[in-house]
């Protein structure tokens, strides 16, 4: 139960990265694409939805790729505002929380299949925490390259990384978590 609860705490960090970069762009830079090769935050967020729903809905007993996913549709602009923008990020992230919340240590090993390839419940976790930071991490780049100087770093600041590390060399050495105290941090 280490990894699941990890995996949430991990999750959720990732969440909280994709909610702050979001909240730093402005309306309209959610759908600049920098070319048409490229995706703009609003098809991101519409593609890790998409993911997530198709991924974890009756996750046990479907396989996680649904006969109902249209994932090509997930790369096109069918998102036009911030709110249809936050209420696709949501449903898919309730989609994948509840899923987590549902698991028991029991059900780490059960065989599940996403495009009829089995992976235990452990893997697909892990499949799915590679999968999502990815495009968060993509989010995150194209906020901050829409903030034309006024971003505020959702890590250790640049040229900050002494101070952070005296600040965490002062506490004694403990098993926690590395997003312990990160989730609220702004």
């Amino acid at each position: 139960m280490e990894l699941l609860k990890s995996a949430k705490q991990q999750f959720a960090y990732y969440r909280m990265l994709g909610e702050k970069a979001m909240a730093q762009t402005t309306d309209e830079g959610l759908f600049v694409q920098p070319d048409n090769e490229s995706n703009s935050i609003a098809i991101i967020v519409n593609h890790l939805a998409g993911n997530m729903l198709s991924r974890w809905t009756d996750f046990m007993t479907t396989d996680g790729e649904k006969e109902w996913r249209n994932r090509d549709e997930e790369f096109e602009n069918i998102l036009d505002s911030r709110e249809m923008l936050m209420n696709r990020w949501n449903a898919g992230w309730e989609c994948l929380e509840n899923a987590l919340n549902s698991i028991t240590t029991a059900d780490l090993d059960k065989i599940i299949y996403i495009r009829n390839e089995g992976h235990n419940v452990s893997e697909a976790i892990l499949r799915q925490l590679a999968h999502y930071p990815y495009h968060i991490g993509q989010m995150v780049f194209l906020a901050k390259m829409l903030s034309y100087g006024n971003w505020k770093s959702l890590s250790i600041p640049k040229n900050a990384s002494s101070g952070y590390n005296q600040e965490k060399f002062s506490k004694e050495k403990g098993i926690r978590h590395f997003t312990d105290g990160e989730m609220g941090k702004s």
